[in-house]
């Protein structure tokens, strides 16, 4: 196997700088430094040999050696329930908790950045063992394997990073307001405050607003209640609520007003800043379990021919 270390080596460095390209501490605060970030970075490596010894596993015909792929799967499916499980025992610690939902997002990311990097590093020693077979110079051959595992995991990233908010719905400021204890937005009720001390916060500290789906489909992903508890979490860590433990009443809530679809959402805030909340929410990724696309049902696609032919 010493002759394909020119295929190995270029493939495992840019199966992990692809991994490590995808670690970073952000408002989720997650991976940790430098403990989560030690595991994700061993992980990645390893994903990355996988995918860089594949190919001269299949030339030398040592299919036994390709198992370990499948060993690997295996591995990264556990990844995925280690992730879940941490961030399931740190809940209850969040002034905001992310929700079920959330967590199983943030879990199946961690898996498929593992693929990444070993379809990235795959990718890499392929396209160098095709330039050996064409008898290009092996320095142009790495060059090529390098531009083509940097494509790769450019177009892995963009598809694994997916839509936000921000593209199925407009999002604007909305009014707070109280009839008697009953706290109003835009005139739907949120909910009932009894304390006027309380009132006053919301009054003082307090922003919300309206989250408009652009169609039906936008309705269905909104009215997911794990993706909705993403959006109130996602601004309560990203700007600093204003609460502590023993104040439930001012935990941010997302209604939906059933006549429209819409959201709306209120939130007392450290520092109260319209525009950071309107930008937070837009931001705040569709998580893969809200995702509905009930326009594309059959039945309503008949429905809707049924429709512009008695238009017509």
């Amino acid at each position: 196997m010493d002759k394909y270390y020119i295929l190995i080596i270029p493939a495992l460095i840019m199966g992990t700088i692809a991994r490590v390209h995808m670690m970073k501490s952000d408002y989720r605060q997650y991976p940790t430094y430098p403990k989560g970030y030690l595991s994700h970075f061993t992980l990645g490596f390893i994903a990355a040999g996988l995918g860089a010894v594949a190919v001269p596993a299949v030339i030398e015909k040592e299919f036994a050696a390709m198992t370990f792929l499948a060993l690997a799967a295996q591995q990264f499916r556990d990844v995925r329930s280690m992730e879940r499980e941490s961030l399931d025992n740190i809940e209850i610690t969040e002034m905001v908790p992310r929700g079920t939902a959330y967590i199983e997002d943030i879990a199946k990311a961690f898996e498929a950045r593992n693929y990444m990097a070993t379809i990235t590093a795959f990718v890499t020693s392929t396209i160098i063992y095709i330039t050996i077979l064409l008898k290009i110079t092996q320095y142009i051959g790495i060059f090529l394997g390098v531009i083509g595992g940097l494509i790769t995991h450019l177009y892995i990233k963009n598809l694994l990073h997916g839509e936000e908010v921000g593209d199925i719905a407009d999002v604007k400021e909305a009014h707070i307001c109280f009839d008697g204890p009953m706290l109003k937005i835009n005139d739907i009720v949120i909910k009932n405050v009894g304390l006027q001390e309380t009132r006053d916060i919301f009054l003082k500290k307090g922003l919300a607003v309206e989250i408009i789906p652009k169609n039906e489909n936008a309705i269905a992903y909104l009215s997911n209640i794990g993706q909705r508890q993403a959006i109130q979490h996602n601004a309560a860590n990203q700007l600093g609520i204003r609460k502590d433990v023993d104040e439930p009443e001012l935990t941010p809530i997302a209604r939906r007003n059933p006549e429209n679809g819409n959201i709306v959402m209120a939130i007392t805030l450290m520092q109260p800043d319209i525009g950071a909340l309107i930008e937070v929410v837009k931001k705040t990724p569709l998580l893969e379990s809200s995702k509905r696309k009930p326009l594309d049902a059959t039945i309503v696609q008949k429905l809707k021919s049924k429709e512009n032919m008695k238009r017509v």
